[in-house]
């Protein structure tokens, strides 16, 4: 049970046979947050959302959450599930219901049909074509509405959404293992493997709901990766290289299994073009974009192509040159880090290279940090600090 659940004191017919009060109005929305991020990673490039329908005494009627792209969205299955006792009772939802013909129709619209008395929305929608017109429609129909209520955490949940129609590029999450002292490499280069079997089995749940997974080409050429999820996840990820100079070798097992899995190789005006036909050849799509003042494809670029193609959430896995790179561009925004507790010693293998800053802040540079031991790996998490980019 939800420790911001209840059984309600009378036994009604009702929610799957079962009648379940909430305490207060937040734990209605927590509990609807916590349905939409069971969408994670089968609904993007849209967000993820969670309804609850009430009553005056927040007993459950109903509940849904977002759980395809294309498919119907929260409010449709809550105020389904609810049926006719949805009229005159109070929907949570944690996004403004749309108000335009999609993939479904407006959801603004059921939940007028419905009869619902009152709405509760977390946060508005910030996409250009919806952007308080959800809000406003069922206003002006006689709705009451309230936005706000655990706002933040709802922000957060759709960030990457929001980078995507407000930003113009996708939300760029990094990930490295690294050992105690620092390092993602011995000095030879060897890194398999620094984290334990328990952190490369989340890595891979990590990458099951991601549309892309990026490395370099150091990286590719040092570890032959294959950058799939194992087992697989609700999502296919695009395998990108940055490769400058198209020296992918032909043998690699990411262009060996470019049929299978989809692999973009990104280079610059500076790539050989018989290699770039070579790799084309194989399956893999090549794409040319502007190099920057290294003579590296420019972040800004390849990003751009990416949310072109409407990827949402992309995996930045390496190596210290490109996550660096990406740092001193201000691009990195969420961080998966795996500590071993391991001690290699040397200089170099950073996982975040690159120029950097040039004094520690005094702020944090990273907000809402989780940390979750995985045997005797730690993995740290956290979104970075908006003063830091």
């Amino acid at each position: 049970m939800h420790q911001h659940l209840q059984r309600a004191a009378s036994r009604q017919p009702g929610f799957d046979g079962r009648f379940w009060q909430f305490v207060s109005p937040t734990d209605v929305m927590r509990h609807a947050l916590n349905l939409a991020r069971r969408g994670l990673g089968s609904v993007e490039p849209n967000p993820t959302v969670g309804a609850v329908v009430v009553d005056d005494q927040l007993r459950l009627l109903g509940a849904g959450w977002h759980q395809k792209y294309g498919g119907p969205h929260a409010e449709v299955f809550a105020l389904r599930e609810a049926g006719e006792r949805a009229s005159g009772a109070t929907l949570f939802v944690t996004l403004e219901p749309c108000c335009h013909h999609g993939k479904t129709p407006p959801c603004s619209r059921a939940v007028l049909a419905a009869g619902i008395r009152r709405v509760v929305v977390a946060c508005s929608d910030p996409a250009p074509h919806v952007a308080g017109g959800g809000i406003d429609e069922l206003r002006q129909a006689g709705v009451e509405v309230e936005v706000g209520l655990l706002e933040c955490e709802a922000r957060q949940l759709i960030a990457p959404f929001v980078s995507l129609v407000t930003r113009g590029r996708p939300w760029a999450h990094a990930k490295w293992a690294m050992t105690l002292d620092g390092k993602i490499a011995a000095r030879t280069g060897h890194s398999q493997w620094i984290s334990n079997p328990d952190s490369r089995t989340v890595v891979h749940q990590l990458r099951g709901r991601m549309d892309a997974i990026v490395v370099g080409i150091g990286t590719a050429l040092a570890d032959n990766p294959l950058l799939t999820a194992r087992p697989p996840g609700p999502r296919m990820a695009l395998r990108v290289v940055l490769d400058s100079r198209a020296r992918l070798p032909l043998d690699s097992q990411l262009v060996r299994t470019a049929k299978e899995h989809p692999l973009l190789v990104v280079v610059t005006n500076r790539a050989d073009a018989d290699s770039v036909r070579a790799l084309q050849a194989t399956g893999a799509e090549v794409v040319t974009v502007a190099a920057d003042e290294s003579g590296h494809c420019a972040n800004a670029e390849w990003l751009k192509d990416l949310a072109q193609r409407r990827l949402t959430n992309v995996l930045v896995e390496g190596g210290g040159s490109v996550l660096g790179s990406l740092w001193d561009d201000g691009l990195i925004d969420e961080v998966h880090a795996f500590v071993a507790p391991k001690l290699v010693g040397g200089s170099g293998a950073s996982p975040i290279a690159g120029v950097g800053l040039a004094a520690i802040s005094s702020h944090q540079t990273l907000r809402d940090v989780s940390v979750q031991r995985l045997s005797d790996d730690l993995l740290i998490h956290g979104f970075v600090a908006r003063e830091h980019v």
